[in-house]
């Protein structure tokens, strides 16, 4: 899980990616001001914001005890000369310290905290997300050392059974993978009134962040992307559990360029009939990126579910569109279940044919007729990657075995429309126009069945 409320800043980044360090002019300090207010808004009453400044920058690295002691001798100089009421924030981006952004973003370093200090064993760092079902905050793992992201049941869900089994059945479910696509689960459980869930964090964006800045990925930038979490994905099937929310917001890529699957809220094990049943009727997914059938609330929900949502996954990172859109999720979903697919590569020109294939047949609005697996789809994300056609997609090839069915058909239509000489008068003459046409439908009917038997 990674920080993706980060400010994209054009100049350098601090430590612990704190933001932009540019110089700020001496006296501008309306922004920290501001910045300030907020901090003490939110604030336990009574506590001191110089007192907690000073300790956050110092605990954040964006300034060293001697600069934060010398603003500070600053502050009281000025104080007891009664010459200003400069604080101490102001004082330390006076003196280029630190940033009005960094000054800026302590107030989450403060609301983490006092949403997560009840965690045993975590120091919590900073506030990565918030969303309807959870918040999330980056950590440090104090036996470890090491950074982890923390999911935190919201407190107006926390007296739900429902939810709370939800938020656990997450836990689990994420717990029994391990795979280098897949962000890793550490634990889950409860603290006081809090329920968190502990996994890996990934220092990267989202291929939806990437879609916002740069509209379309290229051909070979999507497959690279999209061939690891095929692989994350066949990791989750063999293991009995299909994810139901793929999509570009639940898939991160680190600065190295690899692609992690995140995000088990909707995963459930392909054989849990009592889940389905219990949810049958009922639409699991992401409007923009879920499978006719997940829609239709169907209870035999499996892998090709999650091959469609990375094909529609796809469809945006190479279109810079999502599949379908409508006016609500109502007439997103309605088209996923009724209307055409618009070809990739009739959206964007610069795609080879082989990708608007392999697109298309995981798109396949019969389950039946998507990819079989994961495995299926990877023979041809590969191929494509390479330079090659899609073996099982290509429309263009035919089994051996029809090829041959349909030269033998070619053969005896050719036999059967040779002119024979009539012995009886001594002569060559053609043979009858009604025979010849009959001949000639026959055989037009047969080749035409084995094309339409070949492709279906």
């Amino acid at each position: 899980m990674s920080d993706q409320s980060r400010e994209q800043d054009a100049g350098s980044t601090g430590p612990n990616g704190a933001g932009d360090t540019r110089p700020v002019p001496p006296g501008d300090t309306s922004t920290v001001s501001d910045a300030e207010q907020a901090l003490q808004d939110a604030l336990p009453e009574g506590t001191n914001v110089d007192t907690l400044v000073g300790r956050l920058v110092i605990e954040q690295g964006l300034a060293t005890e001697d600069e934060v002691s010398e603003a500070n001798d600053r502050v009281k100089t000025l104080r007891e000369q009664q010459q200003s009421h400069l604080s101490l924030a102001q004082a330390l981006v006076e003196n280029n310290y630190v940033t009005k952004r960094q000054i800026a973003r302590l107030r989450q370093i403060i609301e983490a905290e006092r949403s997560g200090q009840k965690i045993p064993g975590y120091k919590i760092l900073g506030k990565l997300g918030a969303g309807a079902m959870a918040t999330v905050y980056k950590a440090n793992q104090i036996s470890l050392d090491r950074a982890v992201a923390i999911k935190i049941l919201p407190p107006k869900f926390a007296a739900n059974p429902q939810f709370i089994e939800r938020f656990y059945a997450e836990g689990r479910a994420a717990a029994q993978l391990n795979h280098p696509n897949i962000v890793q689960a550490f634990d889950v459980g409860r603290s006081g009134e809090l329920y968190y869930f502990v996994m890996e964090y990934v220092d990267g964006r989202t291929v939806y962040d990437d879609i916002v800045k740069h509209r379309r990925f290229s051909e070979a930038e999507a497959l690279d992307t999209i061939i690891q979490i095929a692989e994350a994905l066949d990791h989750a099937h063999a293991k009995g559990l299909i994810h139901r929310d793929v999509k570009p917001k639940n898939v991160m890529i680190t600065p190295e360029g690899v692609a992690k699957l995140a995000d088990m809220g909707l995963a459930r094990a392909i054989t849990d009939k009592e889940a389905a049943e219990a949810e049958a009727g009922k639409a699991f997914g992401t409007p923009y990126y879920i499978s006719p059938e997940q829609i239709r609330g169907e209870k035999d929900i499996g892998p090709p579910a999650d091959i469609y949502s990375l094909g529609a996954t796809l469809y945006h990172m190479v279109t810079g569109s999502v599949p379908f859109d409508g006016k609500n999720p109502s007439a997103v979903m309605h088209k996923h279940l009724k209307a055409e697919l618009v070809p990739p590569d009739h959206v964007n020109p610069k795609l080879g044919a082989g990708i608007s294939e392999v697109i298309e047949m995981m798109m396949a609005k019969d389950p039946r007729k998507r990819y079989r697996s994961c495995a299926d789809l990877l023979l041809d994300l590969r191929e494509v990657r390479s330079g090659g056609s899609p073996t099982i997609a290509h429309k263009d090839v035919l089994p051996s075995d029809t090829l041959a069915t349909l030269a033998a058909a070619e053969a005896q239509a050719a036999t059967s429309m040779e002119i024979p000489q009539d012995r009886s008068v001594g002569g060559n003459q053609l043979i009858r126009p009604w025979l010849f046409f009959l001949l000639c439908a026959v055989a037009a009917v047969s080749i035409t069945f084995n094309i339409i038997q070949a492709v279906s």
